[in-house]
């Protein structure tokens, strides 16, 4: 038994089926009326619940072998909106596994959670991390540092990608910036790996291209895939936190919690987001199989 927070988004549908898969029986954590996005035809065991709420976590965790925790926020204005899923609600969770005596947690980081001080999101991750840390030898405990993560089902990446197929991309780092990249079904295949392995630590992850990638790199892959030219299009960064500015400030008015916000724009702007996967292949069965030009026409090709 697996207990699995995170399943109706993007990255933990696809942990959930590697996981079934697997052999695993899997229990979810569904917030209310999340119900619809958990991914269809899968026999996942349904415990409602929030990791807000963490007198419901003890059922959720009762038997279990395993947590993999994927669920976060990733939207947000203040500290605070951040802190209550991604830190507290991981100390929740990480007491409960504890008390239940569960073997093994594995927590789906980000690569943002280098840099905490770029924003309250990166700050929270790595919180995220040192809370797990900090249950020591309660139990087992791996985390995970994706870079931007893509595949089908994606949302976020899916209208940069779109724009690349039709011949334009936008730049929104400095042109000399590097960055790593993952598929997702690889992400999945690693934490179905660090599942099984009892290696303990916090890991980058990437689809293996040394060094990363940079924009001209991504414009020839564009090229190739399209069968034509692709256009760098550099969006300066003056305009792009003039955007953010204003995409926070029409957040405040409406209460919607907005995803371009100045913060994000010093992620955006970091010039090196750039993983090296020599540590994680060496403690764990796994090896990426998919970079983004076979990646690419994959996610394109599947249904939006």
């Amino acid at each position: 038994m697996i207990a699995l927070t995170g399943a109706s988004g993007f990255i933990g549908r696809w942990i959930a089926r590697h996981l079934v898969a697997a052999g695993w029986r899997v229990r979810v954590l569904v917030r209310p009326g999340s119900e619809s996005r958990l991914p269809a035809g899968l026999p996942l065991l349904r415990h409602r619940g929030t990791l807000t709420a963490p007198e419901g976590l003890a059922a959720f965790v009762a038997g279990a072998q395993a947590v993999v925790h994927c669920a976060g926020q990733v939207r947000g204005i203040t500290p605070a909106d951040f802190e209550a899923v991604n830190v507290a609600g991981t100390r929740h969770l990480a007491a409960a596994a504890a008390r239940a005596k569960v073997r093994r947690f594995v927590l789906i980081s980000s690569l943002a959670a280098r840099e905490p001080h770029l924003s309250p999101y990166a700050a929270s991750k790595r919180a995220g991390e040192e809370v797990i840390s900090a249950f020591g030898q309660a139990f087992s405990s791996l985390a995970l540092r994706p870079p931007a993560v893509y595949g089908p089902g994606d949302r976020e990446m899916r209208p940069l990608l779109e724009a690349m197929a039709r011949g334009w991309i936008p730049v929104l780092s400095d042109l000399s910036a590097r960055f790593s990249l993952l598929y997702v079904e690889d992400l999945a295949r690693a934490v179905a790996a660090a599942v099984r392995s009892d290696a303990e630590g916090v890991f980058e992850l990437d689809d293996g291209r040394p060094g990363g990638y940079g924009w001209h790199e991504v414009q020839a892959i564009a090229a190739a895939y399209r069968q034509g030219k692709a256009r760098l299009l550099p969006v300066p960064e003056a305009w792009l936190r003039t955007v953010a500015r204003i995409s926070l400030g029409l957040a405040r008015l409406s209460g919607r919690l907005p995803m371009l916000t100045p913060a994000k724009v010093n992620e955006l702007r970091h010039p090196d987001w750039v993983c090296d996967n020599t540590r994680i292949c060496q403690v764990l069965d796994w090896r990426p199989q998919v970079d983004f030009a076979t990646g690419l026409p994959r996610t394109l090709a599947s249904p939006a």
